[in-house]
């Protein structure tokens, strides 16, 4: 039995034991080719990528570079302010401002406004600046805005005027060049109707003007309600970054999208740019990119007790409707061309890159459910999938920088921050990056559609606390400036009630 065993094994081994003896390569194991093709590892390969799976996997990757050098990107201009110690404190007001030298216009328009102008138009009345005027812009169509208007015009005669708006259809830019023809300042500033001015903002702002020669000095704006709803508080957290740092940033780079309130330009400039430009729902933007080409000098300046005040929109449903405005601002500023006169590539390339931002996150979004449902549904090659995680890295930087921003703004505004409102904060990240992406897509289709209406934030003083009323007083002005009230009036708004 064991001899039969032995010759059997000899026999099955025979063809290894023997390689000269001839075999075709159907019967020889582990020799020649198979008709089944193999890898280097032996193992079958992937099946060629159905079209399906391209569109899929691309999609992913586009988003994954997207997103990474739109991280990468914003971490760096928001960090621009804090790269020393020294960068950081040439951001400031001087702290030993110049005597007066200019004469201060403050347009303020207001439109549906009369919960909050009121006071506005009373605190920008205590300016401790020796020669500056408030213009109060207001519809016909609007009596309450009006009426509250006109209480604050008789409390301060001597300081403010009031210009009735009878354009249609209405909207800012058109309110301010309207009230530019009664402007009688070297230095126009605006504000909005909601916001709480430091009493001695006039007066830093007159030196920097003198120390700098600047055409524009564009003031700090800070929203305060960060308490208010999980989005306010990232809200609140886009200003205080884009203030304190990637405006200076961007004035370095001789190209500024100027903000829409605590901007104030000179007069000149202002005749020169034949005001704002009533068509376009970034007026602030569009201004900013125009004088930029010029060469103009921007000169940004940030301390923390001399920001405006603002609250964030009171619903999400006016919070979307303010940033598909301002996206859809960008778009138009984009499509008019001006940021193509600006002198050297590097002012264009960051030109583009800004006022294209509403594409790249309309894109991102478009591409972000069909990039979960590939993630879900779909099993993705390996290396695609790593390439997914690129973003995470510079996303958890921002998220590390915004929660070490949150404790500042606390120290800096004495706004005590909860523990709660930094689990809020890494929460709302992910919602937050969704719904800008739903803004742009919604600008980009209103623009495309030729909606261009002017959709209106509303504003309830959710930054203000209560306090006494704020009493106005005589301010140095000149012979022609003491007409009395009435007559003001009639010239200013063509004797309309």
């Amino acid at each position: 039995m064991t001899t039969t065993l032995s010759a059997a094994l000899v026999t099955a081994a025979a063809p290894l034991l023997q390689p000269g003896s001839p075999a075709t390569s159907g019967t020889v194991p582990n020799r020649g080719t198979t008709n089944t093709p193999t890898g280097g590892s032996g193992q079958l390969p992937q099946a060629a990528w159905s079209l399906g799976e391209w569109i899929g996997y691309s999609a992913l990757v586009a988003i994954s570079v997207l997103l990474t050098l739109v991280a990468l990107s914003t971490l760096w201009w928001m960090l621009h302010a804090w790269r020393s110690r020294d960068a950081l404190k040439a951001t400031r007001f001087s702290e030993t401002p110049r005597p007066a030298a200019h004469r201060f216009t403050l347009l303020v328009p207001g439109r549906h406004e009369q919960d909050v102008m009121g006071q506005t138009l009373d605190m920008l009345a205590t300016q401790d600046h020796p020669d500056f005027e408030i213009i109060a812009i207001v519809g016909e169509d609007d009596p309450e805005t009006d009426a509250v208007v006109r209480a604050a015009a008789a409390r301060h005669p001597e300081l403010i005027k009031v210009v009735v708006d009878d354009t249609a259809p209405k909207n800012k830019p058109k309110a301010m060049n309207l009230a530019l023809q009664y402007a009688t300042g070297d230095v126009v500033g605006v504000f909005d109707a909601e916001d709480e001015v430091y009493p001695h903002l006039l007066t830093l702002v007159d030196s920097r003007f003198q120390e700098t020669g600047a055409d524009v000095v564009q003031g700090g704006v800070q929203l305060m309600n960060f308490k208010s709803s999980w989005w306010s508080l990232r809200n609140v957290l886009e200003y205080y970054f884009w203030f304190r740092s990637r405006l200076h940033f961007h004035a370095e780079s001789k190209f500024i999208p100027l903000g829409g309130n605590t901007v104030f330009v000179t007069r000149e400039r202002l005749e020169w740019s034949n005001g704002w430009d009533a068509h376009c729902l970034a007026e602030d933007c569009e201004l900013g990119v125009r004088l930029s080409a010029d060469n103009a000098k921007v000169v940004v300046a940030y301390s923390p007790e001399a920001v405006t005040r603002e609250e964030t929109p009171p619903t999400f449903a006016s919070l979307l409707k303010q940033r598909t405005r301002w996206n859809q601002g960008f778009l138009q500023v984009l499509g008019k061309g001006e940021w193509k006169k600006l002198p050297t590539r590097k002012q264009r390339f960051f030109a583009r890159y800004l006022l294209t931002m509403p594409f790249i996150q309309a894109a991102t979004g478009l591409l972000i459910p069909l990039s979960v449902l590939m993630i879900a549904f779909v099993k993705v090659p390996t290396s695609i999938a790593l390439i997914s995680f690129i973003p995470l890295a510079p996303t958890l930087m921002l998220l590390a920088v915004e929660i070490v921003g949150l404790g500042e703004f606390g120290r800096l505004y004495k706004e005590k921050v909860r523990v709660r409102d930094y689990v809020k904060l890494v929460l709302g990240l992910i919602p937050y990056q969704v719904f800008l992406a739903a803004a742009a897509v919604r600008a980009v289709v209103r623009h495309v559609q030729g909606q261009n209406g002017w959709e209106k934030t509303e504003h309830t003083g959710q930054h203000r606390t209560p306090a006494p009323e704020v009493v106005g007083f005589p301010n140095a002005v000149t012979e022609d400036d003491t007409q009395s009230a009435d007559a003001r009036e009639l010239q200013t708004t063509g004797g309309t009630r």
